[in-house]
């Protein structure tokens, strides 16, 4: 078991259009409240010796220079839907300092989705592109010494994963993106978890996310030690959402650039970036 810490960052927390809303004048999107301020929904792992991307959306340039990520050892899929996937070829910054392709690991579908997407990628050898190594997810593996269950979801429509990832400093995260319902089998994966980060889009029900009150039921089953809500909408503000979404106190809105450092027999420890 490693002593040194892992640091896991919500690199963005929003929905597929993003907050603020282009052309929204709702109090959310015009509060300019860091909090509200959300880019579509991405996470990074850095622990020694690696670096693992979740999704690339189209924020993810924004991302990576605020967080100044300038290092990437594997990009994990959640599924194929553009705000997960449309920032695939600023992976390019991410390859052209090293000497193997990049890794990228993904269900069959979001694979053929990223061939027809970015089929010059696929076969590409040039050292100025991007230059991917399609890695087929079909069970657990490992990443150095971190190991990644996938954990099937039901997001109409598409094929997706959340992930369970099992830190070398022994304890356990898991990201649930984009999901609707968590079928039975995929319960048992989630077990025993420091943190849950989970889809809860909005108050109002939705047809292929859960809501609120969906996802606090998912939180009780599981039973984390902490919760993260993210995919968020301009219909929850950071400000005080606390109170307006009746949140136990396990439960926390994410925001984008919220740290959680692990290290061996201590709690997650949580960084909120600063207020302007």
């Amino acid at each position: 078991m490693s002593t040194k810490p892992v640091t896991a960052t919500l690199l963005g927390t929003g929905t597929s259009v993003g907050v603020p809303v282009i052309g929204c004048r709702c109090p959310v999107c015009t509060s300019g409240h860091p909090g509200n301020q959300r880019t579509r929904s991405s996470l990074h792992l850095q622990m020694p010796g690696l670096s693992v991307l979740v999704d690339s959306g189209p924020d993810l340039r924004q991302q990576a220079l605020r967080e100044d990520l300038h290092t990437v050892d594997a990009v994990l899929y959640t599924h194929s839907h553009l705000d997960h996937v449309a920032g695939f070829d600023e992976l390019r910054a991410f390859c052209w300092h090293r000497e193997d392709p990049l890794p990228l690991h993904a269900g069959p579908e979001t694979l053929e989705v990223l061939t027809q997407m970015f089929p010059w990628a696929m076969s590409n050898t040039s050292p100025n592109y991007v230059r991917p190594a399609p890695r087929l997810i079909d069970g657990p593996f490992k990443l150095r010494d971190l190991t990644v269950t996938p954990v099937p979801v039901v997001h109409p429509s598409v094929e997706t994963f959340g992930f369970r990832f099992d830190l070398p400093t022994g304890q356990a995260l898991a990201y649930l993106s984009d999901v609707k319902e968590i079928p039975s089998s995929s319960f048992s994966l989630l077990e025993g978890l420091e943190i849950l980060i989970i889809d809860a889009l909005r108050p109002k029900p939705h047809l292929t996310h859960m809501n609120v009150e969906e996802a606090l039921a998912a939180i009780a089953r599981i039973q984390p030690a902490r919760a993260l809500l993210t995919h968020l909408t301009h219909e929850i503000d950071y400000r005080s959402a606390a109170n307006d979404l009746d949140l136990p106190e396990s439960v926390t809105v994410a925001c984008d650039g919220l740290k959680l450092s692990f290290e061996s027999g201590e709690p997650c420890a949580m960084v909120t970036p600063p207020s302007p």
